[in-house]
């Protein structure tokens, strides 16, 4: 995340987050509240000045630690299969960039975030929009393990390649709450699932498109 003194927020951004929205309504994209979110953050302040001017191109960017910020359309996507209603507690697995966290904060949602990636976690000391979004909270922590001392939650988001659906994260989910997960099925891409909890808590699937995230791996670095 960029610096508090070299970020401005010029018409030239704001244009070209227009551009944005209207590329992600002709991909699919249909939740006014979503698009609304995606039109007013500046994705520019998440990532290194180098990538100011391509910043609203519709893919994803390296960020520290050999992860990533996810393409627009990915963040978009995600965030309307979550259903976000105002002052639902989400938690979100993988902080990341804090770009997908700063989406659910302008919508309305009571963020709980956690990060594995210590070198990620303590960029969030400094997130900008702290004032803006005083409902967001951030973890260091496992995101397997999730947070049971604060749940349950209305809707669970994961950000990275789960080889299964976690079970602590499950038990974590209200009834009738939701995950959005991108479950693998091969090497290289996940499908998107949607899982609703029944009130005996079996699961309902629903399966969208494929995607390719980074894996959400156990475990916690210290570095």
């Amino acid at each position: 995340m960029k610096k508090l003194e070299t970020l401005v927020d010029a018409y030239l951004h704001k244009g070209l987050r227009e551009k944005l929205v209207l590329l992600l309504r002709e991909k699919g994209i249909t939740d006014e509240n979503v698009l609304a979110a995606i039109g007013k953050i500046p994705r520019h302040f998440f990532l290194d000045s180098a990538f100011d001017k391509i910043a609203y191109e519709d893919r994803a960017f390296p960020i520290a630690a050999d992860q990533t910020i996810s393409q627009p359309y990915t963040v978009a996507y995600q965030t309307q299969l979550l259903q976000i209603k105002k002052g639902e507690k989400v938690l979100e697995i993988g902080t990341g960039s804090m770009y997908q966290t700063t989406v659910l904060a302008e919508m309305g949602a009571q963020v709980f975030t956690i990060e594995r990636q210590k070198q990620l976690f303590e960029k969030t000391a400094k997130y900008i929009f702290k004032d803006t979004y005083p409902q967001v909270q951030f973890f260091f922590g496992d995101g397997f393990e999730g947070l049971p001392s604060l749940a349950p939650f209305d809707k669970i988001l994961i950000t990275a390649a789960a080889p299964k659906i976690p079970e602590n994260l499950w038990a974590q989910l209200k009834t009738s709450g939701k995950m959005v997960i991108p479950l693998d099925e091969s090497a290289s891409t996940q499908r998107m699932l949607r899982l609703t909890k029944k009130r005996d808590g079996s699961v309902k699937k629903e399966a969208f498109d494929a995607f390719s995230f980074v894996p959400m791996l156990q475990g916690k670095t210290q570095k």
